[in-house]
């Protein structure tokens, strides 16, 4: 409804005229208030997911070393792309087994501590904290951007894709950059150091601050990011989507609880996420209660395939109707029944 609602003014014209450009600056303003971001932060977008992004900062965020905190597929990802980069040195890596998550205590040799607000693989948050001599603090944030409070006092670059919590289209990155980071960006372009243009923080930067991406974006990725930001705002913002939630992952929570046959797969309470509920099956297979619910519409509750686990991993971002998630249960009861 909103891509028909904008497409005559905005599908199929350049990203550099107004009409798109207005988009744009009005998802970087709608951000701006929803993270409460002081001034002297800018909102930097560009072309690709967070998996391009992490290569960005291998070029413009990363000086020499980093120190990277792994608790699942996606925090791991990062980790490799620093590796790999020939002109950084080796990160530190500090890892803990999937369900959990390692406590932050910088590395004094490192000038970038990366971690995850919510590892998507595993349904683990992670509050974004800065540690006593931390450099800057690099929070991916794909999964829990939009539907996680969290305090930019405490990082540096808060950097996410919109498909989950806003509701959109993937194939953008954006990253709320700090006054710090800002510097860092200029920083290190003016050491010379080689990057592709597709790949230049400052290269984004210079654009995102003329409300534009330096290739083409796909416009409709931005329309439905602009209009997921706007119904957030109209309601009462980042602490509204946050509560809605974890309403919503309260009800998987405490169903699973409820039944001898289920259970949530973090263990600890205070580290399972708001948006990403994950829940362990014993004597039914998840997959055939997954391909159950597939059969009769009741899409996507399949575990992350690399985890191996018998277990159900349900998206309860704040698009996601807290009724619906109570009537997903009683589904999932019934798909169970009828399969043990």
């Amino acid at each position: 409804e909103a891509l028909m609602a904008a497409g005559r003014s905005v599908m199929g014209t350049s990203h550099r005229q107004r009409a798109v450009k207005d988009v744009v600056g009005s998802v970087r303003r709608g951000l701006t208030g929803l993270f409460s971001l002081p001034d002297g932060w800018e909102i930097v977008l560009g072309n690709g997911g967070s998996t391009v992004f992490w290569d960005v900062a291998t070029f413009g965020l990363l000086e020499s070393r980093s120190q990277h905190l792994v608790f699942g597929e996606f925090s791991g990802k990062f980790a490799e792309a620093a590796a790999a980069a020939p002109h950084l040195g080796d990160p530190v890596v500090v890892r803990s087994e999937p369900g959990t998550h390692p406590e932050a205590v910088a590395d004094g040799d490192c000038d970038v501590l990366a971690l995850t607000h919510n590892e998507t693989s595993t349904g683990v948050m992670m509050a974004p904290v800065r540690p006593a001599g931390a450099g800057l603090v690099l929070v991916d944030a794909t999964s829990a951007a939009g539907g996680a409070l969290w305090d930019p006092a405490q990082a540096d670059v808060y950097y996410f894709a919109p498909q989950k919590c806003f509701a959109s289209d993937g194939g953008l990155w954006l990253a709320a950059c700090s006054p710090a980071a800002l510097e860092r960006i200029a920083a290190i372009k003016a050491s010379g150091r080689w990057m592709p243009a597709s790949l230049d923080m400052s290269v984004a930067l210079a654009n995102s601050t003329a409300n534009q991406t330096y290739n083409t974006p796909a416009i409709a990725t931005v329309v439905l990011l602009e209009n997921q930001i706007s119904w957030m705002l109209a309601n009462g913002g980042l602490r509204w989507a946050a509560d809605r939630s974890a309403r919503s992952s309260g009800i998987v929570y405490r169903w699973a609880e409820a039944r001898p046959w289920a259970a949530p797969f973090v263990a600890d309470p205070a580290r399972r996420s708001t948006v990403v509920a994950t829940v362990d099956l014993e004597g039914v297979s998840a997959d055939d209660v997954c391909d159950a619910l597939r059969a009769n519409g009741i899409v996507d509750t399949e575990s992350y395939r690399k985890l191996g686990r018998n277990q159900l991993r349900i998206g309860t971002v704040p698009a996601v109707e807290p009724d619906d998630v109570e009537a997903l249960t009683a589904c999932i009861d019934a798909a169970g029944e009828h399969l043990s």
